[in-house]
């Protein structure tokens, strides 16, 4: 009798993709606290603030309501309506109801997009550092990554110029996430329309990860989505995740014209279906209740990320950019690579769980060597001692 081997047994296309950085860390880090360790987690990519008391009892409202069955796919018509119309309200986009989905996260409107824009040998210009899980989607689909190097001198800029001379004859779509996870870095409102028109006259899509448009401390926030002469070729990749604390709802959206989120809404037809019923409700309160909470959210995220970088840049050798967006600092260790026979980002992250008890998340799963990036949506005090942790494991390195 022959018995089968693994690779006789998956499809192939699980094989292009890895588990989630970030969600092996959490893993290897619940698995400690289980044992009893006493971590400072500067690794999960969510804010500390409980979600909101008004978008909290509108979900608690519609479960009461018993608001508990199937809905259309693309979301209710009113939950569609609250995501239009902020959107308009604040970036002056003209999206319609048809051309709007609601999601389970945004990871799934990003996943899915990609699923259906994508074909094999398809270039995607994907620039460095990227989020984890940019680079396994598009390989999951077939695609093919064009890595866009960017310069730790520039605080990771992305301009306009290297991503034209990164397009060939292949390009199907640019990803843009901005701010970016995990380096803050924020497209200047000149290099985002100069972008949207080198995609738009080349046929190309521009996917627009808006999922910390909010938390742009470099001016006011923009969205790709404004420019509506140019919604052909866009799709605006939204989460409620970050703005409203909500990552735990899995509540998520994409915008775009009314084909793609026709073939959006048949792709989520045959997977999730609709996005769980009441957290649409909840979704309603918070997109067009009140802003405040996105306002007080800020202006706290901003204030530990300078208290954040004042610790950090307190231990010999590290240095760090200064974000422009988003809750994570991405400091680069270089100094101390080679040092006490470390040699790599990921052994330096797990020597300063494993030893330190600080979670952080290495730089080989954003594309880079020589970084870890740090989550400081956490108290002051949980600064102080993650990086007085830090400072001393890393003092100790021979």
């Amino acid at each position: 009798m022959t018995v089968s081997t693994p690779s006789q047994v998956f499809a192939e296309r699980i094989g292009r993709i890895e588990v989630s950085a970030t969600m092996a860390v959490a893993a290897e880090a619940a698995k400690l606290r289980a044992q009893g360790a006493n971590l400072v987690d500067f690794g999960a990519g969510e804010p500390h603030f409980p979600t909101p008391r008004h978008i909290k009892d509108a979900a608690i409202a519609a479960i009461d309501a018993n608001f508990t069955r199937y809905t259309v796919v693309p979301g209710i018509p009113d939950v569609r309506k609250a995501i239009v119309e902020r959107h308009a309200s604040d970036f002056g986009s003209d999206y319609g109801l048809d051309e709007a989905i609601f999601t389970t996260g945004g990871k799934l409107a990003l996943f899915n997009t990609i699923q259906i824009l994508v074909e094999h040998g398809d270039e995607v210009i994907l620039p460095v550092p990227y989020w984890v899980s940019f680079k396994d989607i598009i390989q999951y689909a077939g695609g093919k990554v064009v890595y866009l190097e960017t310069s730790e001198a520039e605080s990771f800029r992305i301009t306009a110029d290297a991503i034209e001379k990164a397009i060939t004859p292949k390009t199907k779509a640019i990803i843009l996430n901005s701010p970016s996870n995990p380096a803050g870095s924020v497209v200047s409102a000149e290099d985002l329309e100069r972008i949207v028109h080198l995609a738009h006259e080349r046929g190309i899509f521009l996917l627009l990860d808006e999922c910390y448009v909010y938390l742009n401390y470099a001016g006011k926030p923009v969205s790709g989505g404004s420019f509506t002469w140019a919604k052909e070729h866009l799709v605006v990749l939204g989460s409620l995740s970050k703005t409203y604390a909500m990552t735990g709802w899995r509540a998520g959206f994409a915008l775009a014209s009314k084909p793609i989120v026709a073939n959006l809404s048949k792709l989520q037809s045959q997977s999730t279906s609709n996005a769980t019923s009441f957290v649409q409700k909840a979704a309603i309160a918070a997109l067009a209740g009140s802003q405040q909470c996105v306002s007080e959210f800020r202006a706290e995220f901003i204030n530990l990320r300078d208290y954040m970088l004042t610790r950090l840049l307190e231990i010999p050798g590290i240095t760090c950019t200064k974000p422009e967006g988003a809750f994570y600092v991405y400091p680069n260790i270089s100094a101390y690579l080679g040092k006490g026979g470390i040699r790599t980002a990921t052994e330096l992250a797990t020597k300063l769980l494993h030893e330190a008890h600080v979670v952080t998340v290495p730089g080989e799963a954003f594309g880079t060597a020589e970084h870890i990036r740090i989550s400081y949506p956490v108290t002051k005090e949980n600064i102080d001692e993650g990086t007085r942790r830090m400072g001393e494991f890393l003092s100790r390195l021979a």
